[in-house]
């Protein structure tokens, strides 16, 4: 049986994690390849988890920097949160880079 899990939510896209301003989100079944989305101030960028990279927007050097960092650390949580978004099941969140 599964835990319960808990999760920040807005309509569709859940919050998995926050860290220095930064807010992560993962969309449900979203494309591929995987990734989240990142979101500092008035900038967003889609980010490969792995291996972990910009795809597509932008973020500043240093906060980008800072969200490959935490990627690379959580990359299997990320991935498994990928697998259950692709489902529409809940996901977990993952904790802050430190």
């Amino acid at each position: 049986m599964r835990e319960a899990r808990s999760v920040l939510l807005e309509p569709f896209v859940p919050t998995i994690s926050q860290f220095f301003g930064i807010v992560i989100r993962m969309y449900f079944d979203d494309h591929a390849p995987p990734h989240f989305h990142a979101y500092y101030g008035d900038h967003d960028a889609a980010v490969r988890i792995a291996p972990a990279g910009l795809i597509a927007g932008a973020l500043p050097p240093r906060a980008l920097g800072l969200v490959v960092e935490w990627a690379r650390i959580h990359e299997c949580a990320l991935l498994a949160n990928w697998e259950l978004a692709r489902r529409s099941l809940p996901l977990d969140l993952i904790p802050p880079l430190e």
